[in-house]
């Protein structure tokens, strides 16, 4: 990917988080990046082409994770892997996952797509650690791997929104426990 590219990305993604799909043209993102329309257009054919590249880009990070994930033997090894990787970066990196809720906004199809590669690398891939965990005994078998994956997922959102703060390490830490101790076995 050019750094262009990578720009344009970047910039529209903050773009989107603060203004919505709908409060954000091409041109605001092209001002932003610093490039001309037709430059931008060269790049992207329209606002939800752009807007969906933003949301497949992030699911490559999130595709990176799973696989890091995947090196540990146990969960709470993985879900350090996790933890540690959304706090390696700053919240605004992880626009992907703040935008899920303008998904609406583009075109029922694309939607679709998205929403079938999100549920099948992101879900999928800590659904089957959990899964796995919950074989391995170390989490409750009363509750299912689904719910217990929204769960985590819920527990863990504020590291990826909001500004960046110093209190975060400690944060996902204690994030990280709450959900280990919740999902314990009893």
């Amino acid at each position: 990917m050019t750094d262009t590219r990578q720009r344009i990305l970047h910039e529209a993604g903050a773009l989107f988080v603060a203004h919505g799909y709908h409060g954000v043209s091409m041109r605001e993102v092209a001002q932003a990046v610093g490039v001309t329309k037709p430059a931008l257009y060269h790049h992207y054919a329209d606002k939800e082409t752009l807007f969906v590249a933003i949301l497949e880009y992030s699911l490559g990070d999130l595709r990176e994770i799973i696989q890091a994930m995947q090196t540990e033997g146990d969960l709470r090894g993985q879900l350090g892997v996790l933890v540690g990787r959304l706090l390696a970066q700053r919240p605004d990196h992880w626009v992907g996952l703040q935008l899920a809720a303008e998904l609406k906004h583009i075109a029922p199809e694309r939607r679709a797509d998205f929403e079938g590669n999100y549920r099948r690398v992101w879900l999928g891939g800590l659904g089957q650690m959990i899964a796995q965990a919950v074989e391995r005994g170390e989490l409750r078998t009363d509750l299912s791997p689904a719910d217990l994956t929204r769960g985590l997922m819920g527990i863990l959102y504020p590291l990826v929104s909001g500004p960046a703060h110093p209190g975060r390490e400690a944060v996902g830490s204690a994030l990280l426990s709450i959900f280990l101790e919740g999902a314990a076995p009893r």
